[in-house]
């Protein structure tokens, strides 16, 4: 009996083992297929089988591998529109896209992933839409939010990879410093008229971060956006496919921590097609972000410690009093029905290429650019207006509102004039509020 009884102990304890080693390699392989190759069915074969046969690609792996990764697009605009497609139509298993912005009209000519009837959509969810179409493979994560440094963190986390296609200062350091700090490569381009430039940041986490190409920011009276300055839509939808080509190069693993080297890539679509490649400088040790001895952390960044608004700076355009300005209504009133008398000079002062598209007849145009350069020089300001004095009545106005109060300011304290108000909201508020036949673009 006692025998039975140890041999029974003994058989226990052998099952035992047996069903720990079980349970160990059951682990292991749980571990193993959570970084392991998805397989690819038949119609992935079919649909991906052009670029599985580029020699450079990688063939049948090199196509699990995006089918393995993840990417988030932060910004689904101008240079958005045109990588998430490709990266999609690709076969990046799963991408994530941010955008709080909604589609306008004006977007249309080049943000050619959203069309006419998805204005007033998030563009996240519209072009969610379309890339579902294109290729129902992929995994789509949209958030609608704006990107801030208290969501940031979260949102990064799940990807491997980041595109920066955003169009501020402010948003580019963001994205850089919460890479850095989660481990992310960031994929980052800008554009802007017929120009862009596309670079890798924070590549493996050997290579420098945004911080270490630009310590601090450019003066924010120095930065245009593409409502602003203008862009030309297959200039910037050039460099969003670059951005989408450098992607696929990270993914593939074309680039290696032994073979990368940091790079800008500057392109110029006017009035000659031109894309020059720049070496840029290495890691900076003394980066307070990616450097040796850190003060942006992800602590610092949650916290509200580092203050990226300030940081960045913003443009001051407060610079009248109440009794400085007028609103439409008054314009209208005063300047537009009742004709002004021959002594009211109105002065537009958008640049001359926005002047030339629509402005009132009766308007005059001298851009800021062309009021600061005269040096508050009264008489050369004459040349330019001639039946000026310095008690005539002068109204200004510009494209929304902010440029007219600069030189509303710019006429009273530099010049000496005494009688000047700018026009609040600017050309298109009149044209929303009073008259929507005049050309708005």
């Amino acid at each position: 009996m006692g025998d039975m009884s140890i041999s029974v102990t003994e058989e226990l304890e052998r099952v035992k083992k047996e069903n720990e080693l079980l349970r160990k390699e059951l682990n292991e392989l749980k571990k193993e297929s959570k970084h392991d190759h998805k397989e690819l069915s038949l119609e992935e074969y079919r649909r991906y089988g052009r670029q599985m046969i580029v020699e450079d690609f990688g063939g049948l792996e090199g196509q699990k591998k995006l089918k393995n990764a993840n990417v988030l697009v932060v910004g689904a605009g101008g240079l958005g529109s045109p990588s998430l497609p490709y990266l999609v139509g690709a076969g990046v298993g799963h991408i994530g896209i941010v955008d709080n912005d909604v589609v306008d009209s004006s977007n249309l000519h080049r943000q050619v992933l959203h069309d006419t009837t998805k204005v007033g959509v998030f563009k996240c969810e519209s072009a969610k839409e379309q890339l579902s179409k294109l290729n129902p493979n992929i995994k789509i994560d949209t958030y609608s939010v704006r990107l801030d440094a208290f969501n940031a963190f979260e949102i990064f986390k799940d990807y491997d990879v980041i595109l920066d296609c955003t169009d501020t200062p402010l948003a580019r350091y963001l994205i850089s410093d919460v890479a850095v700090n989660l481990g992310k490569t960031v994929v980052s381009a800008s554009g802007l008229g017929t120009e862009g430039q596309v670079t890798i940041l924070n590549f493996k986490n050997i290579g420098p971060c945004y911080r270490c190409f630009y310590p601090t920011p450019p003066n924010p009276y120095a930065v245009n956006s593409c409502s602003e300055g203008g862009v030309i839509g297959p200039c910037i939808g050039l460099v969003g496919t670059m951005m989408a080509v450098e992607t696929l190069k990270v993914l593939l693993d074309i680039y290696t921590i032994e073979n990368f080297k940091p790079f800008l890539m500057l392109y110029s679509g006017f009035p000659n097609q031109t894309l020059r490649n720049f070496k840029m400088r290495g890691r900076q040790s003394s980066c307070q972000c990616c450097g040796k001895n850190p003060t942006i952390t992800k602590n610092t960044i949650e916290s509200g410690e580092i203050n990226y608004s300030l940081f960045c700076g913003k443009r001051n355009y407060n610079v009248l009093e109440a009794h400085e300005r007028m609103n439409v209504s008054q314009f209208h009133e005063n300047y537009i029905v009742n004709s002004p008398s021959n002594q009211v000079i109105l002065l537009d002062v958008r640049p001359p290429h926005h002047f030339g598209i629509s402005h009132f007849d009766n308007a005059i145009n001298i851009s800021v650019p062309q009021l600061t350069k005269l040096n508050g020089s009264f008489s050369e300001l004459q040349k330019k207006l001639p039946s000026l004095n310095k008690n005539s009545e002068v109204v200004v106005l510009c494209r929304y509102g902010n440029d007219s109060q600069v030189a509303t300011r710019m006429l009273k304290d530099n010049f000496g004039l005494k009688n000047v108000k700018d026009v609040q909201g600017g050309f298109f508020k009149y044209i929303d509020d009073i008259d929507n036949s005049i050309p708005q673009y």
